[in-house]
């Protein structure tokens, strides 16, 4: 029996070639969309999971906010914690947890690797020794914990075959920025792209003496690190907050702050907060792309349910004779059912196809490392349900409909199925089918449209989001300035002779050194004034480090006072605020006010405007730039007229010359800013991308159904030739269906398309508002998108001889 439905289906596909191209393609790029945003969110969602007991790992943070506090900005959570909470957890709480690992703040730095006559610059984290194999690092060569020896580290594979090719490397020593000597103790295996520690080159050993700043620090105000945990089995994360909250509290004053365990499960997709209360996150761009992916697949089987029920008059007499001769209703059922799931066969077949050779594009656009488990029993498992799954949403209006068709009528030739004409009944319920499945068309064109224009909209605020925050005036020149990191005791001991040269040579319009490059300040601390209110010490400040010359060299403007010079030796005890910390502050005149960081005292001498030197999405915060303090970035500008490349190469003869042991690594500031609109970009492509295939999908739906409904009215078309009607005419006629329903999709789509994308609008502090003119063009965009797609069978039906289509009929 089943090879029957099989064979009759295969006929079937056969013979209307042209409808089953249109049906598999559909499905097939549907299936390909949704199998592409499958990928992506397994991806996603499964960040961090190579760690064998991930469900157990998490984060050590922290919970802050005022006494009596009431407003979202009087609250703050960060992963960034304090060292002795390390060490309370790991003397104090043993039974709460089976490994604690602190590491250094930032996640890593970059660092140079020494060996022989080669240098390699990569990633590297000062941690406690457990973190390897909490994580559960691969092993290559070595031990996990080899880092409790002070002077061993271990490495990554990739760094051991740049220094060491085939070799092996263990007990070999390596020089670390040119001062610091490590032996190595183990090789683990690169970590994966979505992982927390992807592209950590080494692990450095957290007892050494170059990482007494972290490892004997007692402060308990003192952010400077991560911490990570193991819970203990049958230990929750909720169960060790409650023990270990309280912690911090006694030494916060004028705040309050509780220390809390967040799951690693969630700390990657859940990593917003607000009230001190996780607040989404990423989890809303992993629900999106999951609903995009959905409804493209939905647009796809709306495509087939359409053209099947607009083609039910081909079949009807099959039908008919079937059930004559014996055929229940439930066996026309699976045979319909049957056709859906070969068709869902194929199309699969194709979408896999597309699906392999569109991945290395995708990976590209997502910035991920995707691809097809095809072995794993899980994907298999997902595919054949998949198929199973839209062959039979796809099929499973059509085979009804068609299954219910009275076969009286249908012999006789009486059900014409047309509005109004064709009756079929349910045991004592009858339903005129032609009005009903009529009906049941418009409704999916109108749901098919809606869903693209709102993806059409919701795209292009994204977009106009993106150039909102570009175009924001970021209060300083990123044209021609690069940063050089200090990496080696060389660079500093030469920073004075170096800049002087670089200057000397006419390469450089200036040179500045600081201790944070102007993309990324990434420190706050407490400053104290005269007459600061209690209200105020919760008031956090970005305190840099510069050279009297940084001002000069990033092209900063002073509003109030002047800028430091090399003129006034007292500079290195001067400060420069910015116009947000005046505000906070509330100094009516700044200029000559005294301010005191970390116990020392600095007098301002000016107000530089405010810049965005953090993400540009979030207000300005305040900023107090002081002197004499120590530096790890040098600032340049390149000479203006000199062309990039030869500078660059020159300026690499000076550097060499000062820091022969290390490479001329430089970043340019203009692409470090650029970087940071890289994830809203990536989620802006990816939607366009859907969007654009999404459109083609309901297009191509469409395409068919203008085509059967010509088809359909060839006779009427020949006749109102006939009569004197103009090829114009005609044209409405057959168009002004369709265009009534996208005009029906735009005023569903736009409302609501405006209420969510308002509300996503939301997640920034700074956003673009939503203008009626995006909406318009976009409504403009599909009309033309439809008329473009149904016109050339409206056309073509209007251009037919009247002559060859009446004799058809």
């Amino acid at each position: 029996m089943l090879r029957s439905y099989l064979r009759i289906a295969w006929r079937h596909l056969r013979k209307n070639k042209g409808y089953s191209v249109i049906n598999i393609a559909g499905l097939s790029i549907g299936m390909a969309v949704a199998l592409i945003i499958g990928l992506w969110v397994a991806d996603e969602v499964s960040f961090d999971h190579y760690a064998p007991n991930h469900q157990r790992i998490a984060a050590g943070m922290v919970n802050m906010h005022l006494n009596n506090a009431t407003t979202k900005d009087q609250f703050f959570t960060s992963d960034v914690v304090m060292m002795p909470l390390g060490r309370a957890l790991t003397t104090q709480y043993k039974d709460l947890f089976t490994h604690v690992a602190l590491t250094d703040f930032g996640k890593g730095g970059n660092r140079l690797f020494n060996y022989g006559d080669k240098t390699v610059s990569g990633i590297a984290l000062w941690a406690q020794p457990d973190l390897p194999g909490m994580f559960g690092f691969r092993m290559l060569n070595g031990n996990a914990d080899a880092t409790k020896d002070p002077s061993t580290f271990i490495i990554a594979q990739s760094l051991a075959n740049a220094l060491f090719g085939k070799v092996d490397p263990i007990g070999k020593t390596v020089m670390v920025d040119n001062s610091l000597e490590f032996r190595i103790g183990g090789v683990y295996t690169d970590l994966p792209k979505n992982s927390s520690f992807h592209g950590l080159q080494a692990i450095l050993p957290w007892a050494n003496k170059n990482n007494d700043y972290h490892s004997y620090n007692t402060n308990w105000t003192d952010h400077n690190g991560h911490l990570y945990v193991e819970l203990a089995p049958g230990v929750t994360a909720e169960q060790a907050t409650a023990r270990i909250k309280d912690l911090p509290s006694p030494f916060a004053k004028d705040y309050h702050e509780e220390a809390f365990i967040y799951p690693l499960d969630k700390a990657y997709l859940y990593n917003e907060f607000s009230f001190n209360k996780p607040d989404g996150g990423r989890i809303r761009i992993v629900w999106l792309f999951g609903i995009i992916g959905a409804f493209v697949l939905l647009l796809a089987c709306i495509n087939f349910m359409n053209l099947s029920t607009a083609r039910s008059e081909k079949r009807a007499k099959e039908v008919g004779i079937r059930k004559t001769i014996g055929s229940l209703k439930s066996q026309l059922i699976v045979q319909f059912l049957s056709e859906t799931i070969l068709l869902a066969v194929i199309a699969l077949l194709f979408a896999l196809i597309l699906v392999q050779a569109s991945l290395p594009f995708f990976n590209g656009l997502a910035a991920k490392h995707m691809s097809v488990p095809w072995t794993h029993p899980l994907f298999i498992a997902s595919v054949v349900g998949f198929t199973l799954f839209t062959g039979l949403l796809a099929g499973s209006y059509p085979a009804f409909y068609l299954s219910a068709f009275r076969p009286i009528k249908v012999l006789k030739g009486t059900a014409t199925f047309r509005p109004r004409t064709t009756v079929i009944k349910f045991g004592r319920w009858s339903v005129k089918t032609g009005k009903t499945a009529s009906l049941a068309r418009k409704i999916l064109v109108v749901l098919q449209f809606t869903v693209s224009l709102t993806l059409i909209i919701g795209t292009s605020i994204v977009f106009h989001q993106i150039l909102f925050t570009k175009d924001r005036p970021i209060g300083y020149s990123r044209e021609g300035l690069f940063t050089v990191e200090m990496n080696t005791p060389d660079i500093n001991k030469h920073y004075v002779a170096l800049r002087a040269e670089l200057l000397r040579q006419g390469l450089a319009e200036d040179v500045a050194a600081s201790d944070m490059v102007p993309t990324a300040f990434q420190n706050g601390n407490s400053l104290d004034w005269s007459g600061k209110r209690p209200d105020q010490n919760t008031v956090g400040f970005l305190n840099v480090n510069i050279s009297p010359d940084y001002g000069k060299t990033i092209g900063w403007k002073i509003t109030r006072g002047r800028d430091m010079s090399r003129d006034f030796v007292t500079d290195s005890n001067a400060a420069i605020l910015n116009e947000k910390a005046v505000k906070a502050i509330g100094f009516r005149e700044p200029i000559g006010q005294v301010v005191k960081l970390f116990g020392k005292s600095y007098t301002v001498v000016g107000v530089c405007a405010d810049m965005i030197n953090n993400s540009p999405y979030d207000s300005v915060e305040n900023s107090v730039f002081v002197g004499g303090g120590y530096v790890y970035d040098i600032i340049v500008r390149i000479k203006p007229g000199l062309g990039t490349h030869a500078a660059l190469a020159k300026m690499e003869t000076v550097f060499k010359k000062y820091n022969p042991s290390s490479p001329f690594l430089y970043k340019f500031v203009d692409k470090a800013y650029e970087a940071k609109f890289q994830s809203e970009q990536r989620i802006g492509n990816l939607a366009a991308v859907f969007t654009g295939l999404a459109i083609f999908i309901s297009c191509l739906g469409l395409f068919g159904l203008a085509a059967f409904v010509a088809e359909q009215r060839t006779k009427e078309i020949g006749v109102r030739k006939v009569l004197g009607a103009r090829v114009v005419n005609l044209w409405a006629l057959l168009s002004g269906d369709f265009l009534k329903l996208v005009i029906l999709s735009c005023i569903i789509s736009m409302p609501l398309t405006y209420f969510f994308m308002t509300k996503w609008l939301q997640n920034y502090t700074l956003h673009t508002s939503l203008s009626l003119w995006l909406f318009v063009a976009a409504g403009a965009g599909i009309i033309l998108i439809t008329l473009a797609t149904v016109s050339y069978q409206a056309l073509k039906a209007a251009l037919m001889n009247p002559v060859k289509s009446l004799r058809a009929e």
